[in-house]
């Protein structure tokens, strides 16, 4: 019975030396191997996934760039609108509507800078430079200063006048009815704001108000003042202001953008009645 015995104790210490075997093969894990052992691929996983990171950073950044340009978009979409109304409409009509919404006025001279910044040369820095040239003592009426940049510029007196006033030293009214004295200003100022249907009223207002001798600059967006496509005739244009009661000094027409004029009032003249004012045509911006 012996051999029996001793081939199952046999077995068994092979059933034994195979378990350990078993357990040799599958230790279990300590620190010092763990700090030993080469990457594991759920690492390389990992890293690959930080990889990935930045492009989901770059990928949310296309969300936000579409975001900024539809809302430029809508920004000139409203820049348009209240352009077209202003070159369409009465000053009485603009003056009201701005004066019921004038949150929109900072929407149109936010539209109005951007378009700005496009120019080679800007009106009013030319307009600024003369006056330095001039006499400092001259009080000066700014009708349509928007920003009021003219007054921030020189040493002059100025009025600046608009539709619509956040500044304290802007006066807001309908520029053919302002609240200045008669004869009581040196130089009037239109700076591309000659706008509304009823222009020749913000001229008749600048005749009202300058001294004799003063002076009247208006610079004008030049497709206003182009009978080639559809604007008024410049010629004619000026013959109606001199109809008014000034004289034509001299006219630069060199900038490709606008035309400045620079008039003078009459010591003495007769203002003749029924001048026949050029229709000028609406400066309206394309849809890009």
């Amino acid at each position: 019975m012996e051999p029996p015995q001793e081939s199952a104790a046999a077995g068994s210490r092979k059933r034994r030396r195979r378990g350990g075997g078993r357990n040799r093969r599958k230790p279990p894990p300590s620190s010092s191997s763990q700090a030993a052992s080469p990457p594991s691929p759920p690492v390389k996983r990992q890293r690959g996934a930080a990889s990935a990171a930045p492009k989901g950073r770059g990928s949310a950044s296309k969300p936000t760039s579409l975001l900024e340009k539809m809302r430029a978009r809508l920004s000139g979409g409203h820049f348009r609108m209240l352009n077209e109304k202003l070159y369409t409409c009465s000053g009485q009509d603009a003056f009201d509507y701005f004066t019921n919404e004038p949150d929109l006025f900072d929407v149109y001279h936010a539209g109005y800078q951007e378009q700005m910044s496009h120019w080679p040369e800007q009106p009013v820095n030319i307009i600024i430079n003369w006056l330095k040239s001039h006499s400092a003592s001259w009080t000066v009426a700014d009708f349509g200063c928007g920003n009021a940049t003219i007054a921030k510029n020189v040493k002059n007196k100025v009025f600046s006048i608009d539709l619509v006033s956040e500044d304290p030293s802007v006066i807001a009214c309908d520029m053919a009815h302002t609240p200045l004295e008669p004869s009581s200003v040196d130089v009037a100022i239109f700076c591309l704001s000659l706008m509304g249907t009823n222009y020749a009223s913000y001229l008749q207002e600048a005749n009202r108000v300058l001294k004799p001798s003063g002076w009247l600059l208006i610079a004008e967006v030049r497709s206003r003042l182009d009978p080639n496509t559809g604007g008024a005739d410049p010629d004619k244009f000026c013959e109606a202001i001199s109809e008014l009661g000034f004289s034509l000094v001299s006219k630069d027409a060199k900038n490709k953008m606008f035309i400045l004029f620079y008039l003078r009032k009459k010591e003495k003249s007769k203002v003749v009645k029924n001048i026949d004012w050029p229709q000028l045509k609406p400066c309206l911006y394309k849809r890009r």
